[in-house]
């Protein structure tokens, strides 16, 4: 599977995040408000956010989200985490937009985009989400993604984060709430 493609929607471009997308990236991220329910919960904050796009960019699969009507950057997501069992799944997350884009029927534009995309290719796609991180909770939901019994602990800052782990299935996606919208 292509985890850099480019993707087109009614509204957005989905591409490969380059180098020069770092500043743009960081004036929407640098909002404290947007991670106010995640567990990384500063990171609007510049060297935490440098660490994160660093990482991004290294993972091979960051991409930005454009506004086709004027260009600019409304946020970014990534796939990751491939698994070729089971018929191969990949992972949905990392994802991060403008609070001007909140409600507005942006996140599941691009969702659809990215998950049709992945569902050429495989069976399922992951997302793990912060157990406290509602916002995100809700959205997952709303797009027919399902909670799994599975979850991930980490820690960030000395601090136990329990990443609770939902899955989507090619089926799920083709009869579920993205297709009928």
């Amino acid at each position: 599977m292509d985890r850099q493609p480019t993707l087109e929607t009614e509204r957005l471009t989905i591409r490969p995040m380059t180098e020069a997308d770092r500043e743009p990236l960081y004036a929407i991220a640098s909002d404290p408000m947007i991670w106010e329910q995640h567990p990384i919960h500063d990171r609007w904050k510049r060297e935490v956010f440098d660490a994160f796009f660093d990482e991004g960019m290294e993972s091979g699969g960051a991409l930005a989200i454009v506004r086709k009507s004027d260009g600019q950057i409304l946020g970014s997501s990534q796939y990751k985490g491939f698994d070729p069992d089971d018929g191969g799944s990949i992972e949905v997350g990392w994802t991060y937009l403008d609070r001007s884009c909140w409600g507005k029927g942006i996140n599941p534009e691009m969702k659809r985009a990215m998950l049709a995309h992945a569902f050429q290719d495989l069976a399922t796609v992951r997302f793990r989400v912060g157990d406290t991180n509602y916002r995100s909770r809700n959205a997952l939901e709303a797009i027919g993604a399902v909670r799994t019994e599975r979850y991930e602990l980490a820690k960030y800052q000395g601090k136990r984060i329990v990443h609770l782990v939902y899955e989507i299935s090619r089926d799920d996606f083709e009869n579920g709430p993205l297709m009928r919208s």
